[in-house]
């Protein structure tokens, strides 16, 4: 199989404030190791997919940060996106201009800020995608087995009446359903029924699969990719990007086409997969102490527990602090209850409302 990988970095990560910045998002942090997230995601492909068949795209405002942390990617794989359109159109341009080098193209379609930690099973999943991915106009997604009713991801039922190897088979099952971010009572009533996963945003499909079905389902965005298709690799490409993107509506491709097909697989994967959202996250992936503390820097914990801490240059002392996120940057200190750090994101708009923008 002729496998690409096509990692999508444009985002800002606003629920990482105030690490993440417009400057410098979430993808390019150094969160849990000495990598980034955007390197480990390409590290974790090197066995099955080379650096010189690694596409990224990225905002162009990112594409120096990009090319510096991953110099082994060739120059021209770092796709430039004027302007954030979410995530199908970000898929079409990448599709497009694998299309042109090989019409055998299959892509692997990853976010670039999400952790891994089991690399062999990650590509036992990817295989067993590929393989039925290579279908005519099949397009296939990785679902992750859920370990507990969350309430931060989207679900994808599964059609599991044929499967006698379990829920956890590694084969792919048709779609009936995706279900957007539930209730706590909701995400319970899917776990209990056996046949949901989470949406874990990774999909695999040949190129000219997943242009065929933006064609049929998102008509308006095909078209403002017209231009592209035949400006792809010559001097016209820059031009026609542009173009492309300032008409384009902006959808992601979960509800532009995946919800709207119906030719959607899934396979079910289990390999210590995690979207790293939020400072929690962070906190439930560290190590800690035998007070449940993770602390990072110049760090004092007395009579507290439970919490994450980071420290970027000053001395943090908590005295009598339970299951809170301390984050200190040269400019900005977050606080904020563990179970209040999706709420970040709040932060970031607020600054942005009232122009504060030194600090967004």
């Amino acid at each position: 199989m002729n496998l690409y990988a096509v990692i999508m970095a444009g985002g800002i990560g606003s629920r990482f404030w105030p690490e993440s910045r417009r400057a410098r998002p979430k993808q390019f942090l150094r969160v849990l190791g000495e990598d980034t997230l955007i390197q480990k995601t390409v590290n974790r492909l090197e066995s099955l997919i080379p650096p010189d068949r690694c596409f990224v795209v990225t905002h162009a405002d990112y594409v120096d940060q990009t090319r510096e942390q991953l110099p082994n990617i060739p120059k021209d794989n770092i796709l430039a996106e004027p302007v954030g359109r979410n995530t199908a159109p970000c898929i079409l341009y990448a599709a497009i201009k694998l299309y042109s080098q090989d019409p055998e193209a299959v892509m692997v379609v990853l976010p670039a800020d999400h952790l891994v930690q089991q690399v062999d099973r990650f590509h036992d999943t990817l295989r067993v995608a590929a393989e039925k991915a290579v279908e005519e106009d099949t397009l296939v997604t990785i679902g992750i087995t859920p370990t507990h009713p969350a309430t931060g991801y989207g679900y994808i039922q599964f059609d599991g009446t044929s499967d006698h190897e379990g829920n956890g088979a590694l084969k792919p099952h048709r779609v009936r359903t995706f279900a957007e971010k539930p209730d706590i009572e909701t995400a319970e009533r899917f776990l209990d029924s056996g046949d949901f996963l989470w949406n874990s945003g990774m999909f695999i499909w040949r190129a000219d699969s997943i242009r065929h079905a933006i064609e049929k389902h998102m008509p308006d965005t095909a078209a403002a990719f017209t231009e592209l298709e035949s400006a792809a690799g010559t001097d016209d490409e820059e031009a026609a990007v542009h173009s492309a993107y300032a008409s384009c509506p902006s959808l992601s491709i979960d509800y532009g086409v995946m919800e709207r097909a119906d030719n959607v697989f899934v396979v079910p994967g289990s390999f210590g997969w995690s979207d790293v959202g939020d400072w929690r996250a962070v906190y439930d992936l560290s190590p800690k102490d035998e007070h449940g503390n993770a602390l990072s820097g110049n760090v004092i914990v007395h009579d507290s527990s439970r919490c994450l801490v980071e420290s970027d240059k000053r001395l943090i002392a908590l005295v009598g602090i339970h299951d809170a996120v301390v984050v200190e940057t040269e400019d900005a200190i977050l606080i904020c209850h563990r179970d209040s750090a999706q709420q970040v994101k709040n932060i970031v708009e607020y600054l942005s409302a009232h122009q504060l923008n030194e600090y967004v």
